[in-house]
């Protein structure tokens, strides 16, 4: 096959890009509104990270200086803003404390609560939840942190889950549960403790037994019972005068001749 001549080779040019020149032209305006575009998101990004870091940092100095405060004004500017930012979720564990500090565990409680109800596959999350179902405990509320912390999917917190578990069923005078709570947490990855072992042995020894248990309320129907029989027989002799009465007049009476 000849060569084209370059005037053939003109005007086979001048054909395909009448046929595909707008798919060009398209494709390359696609492309720049592509780069224009994740430019944009990736300086959006680093705008709100450089705007919530600001925020987190004037959290973080009054805390530092103990302005309860002027750190919650920053905490709250964050979290209305940025809340689906790590620097929140620092912000919230940083807030919980200062209030715990300041004796206002109920604002403390508030301040974790939306950090606790994340995914359980975020660690912050976990944390939050960790620290809320403690302070749950400090409130006397046994009941919400066996509903927090029960069921938890396996992660490196399970441990101390459930030891704050045990404590909450302790609390609600369910040793058995407590002791099945407490053996998990000693069981759990023992060769890298998360909590201290000796005093969940400790806990473990103080539960009641439950044979002492069955032997105490044994005993306590037992005296219910013995207190029972007495009155029993009081009450019937307080029941049959008359017929004391009747049985002496009957040996009394001479009889009619």
């Amino acid at each position: 096959m000849e060569d084209l001549t370059e005037k053939e080779q003109l005007e086979a040019l001048r054909t395909w890009w009448s046929e595909n020149g707008s798919f060009v032209v398209g494709g390359i305006i696609v492309g720049v509104l592509i780069i224009f575009g994740w430019n944009r998101w990736q300086s959006g990004i680093a705008e709100t990270g450089i705007a919530a870091s600001r925020l987190f940092e004037n959290v973080m100095e009054a805390a530092g200086r103990g302005n309860l405060d002027a750190a919650s004004e920053a905490a709250d500017g964050l979290f209305s803003e940025y809340d689906d930012t790590a620097y929140a979720g620092q912000a919230r564990l940083a807030m919980a404390r200062m209030y715990m500090d300041n004796a206002r565990d109920q604002d403390a409680a508030d301040v974790l609560r939306p950090l606790a109800d994340m995914s359980s596959d975020n660690e912050l999350a976990l944390v939050g939840r960790l620290r809320l179902a403690k302070i749950l405990l400090y409130q006397s509320k046994a009941e919400e942190v066996v509903e927090l912390v029960k069921d938890q999917p396996e992660s490196a917190f399970s441990a101390r889950f459930n030891e704050v578990l045990g404590d909450a069923y302790v609390a609600l005078e369910s040793y058995a549960e407590a002791e099945a709570a407490y053996i998990a947490a000693l069981d759990d990855n023992p060769s890298v403790r998360t909590v201290d072992a000796a005093l969940i042995q400790l806990k473990i020894n103080d539960l009641p037994l439950v044979e002492e248990l069955a032997a105490e309320l044994s005993e306590a129907e037992a005296d219910a019972a013995t207190t029972a029989e007495p009155a029993a027989e009081e009450t019937a002799a307080e029941e049959s005068p008359a017929e004391t009465v009747d049985d002496s007049a009957e040996d009394g009476e001479p009889e009619a001749e």
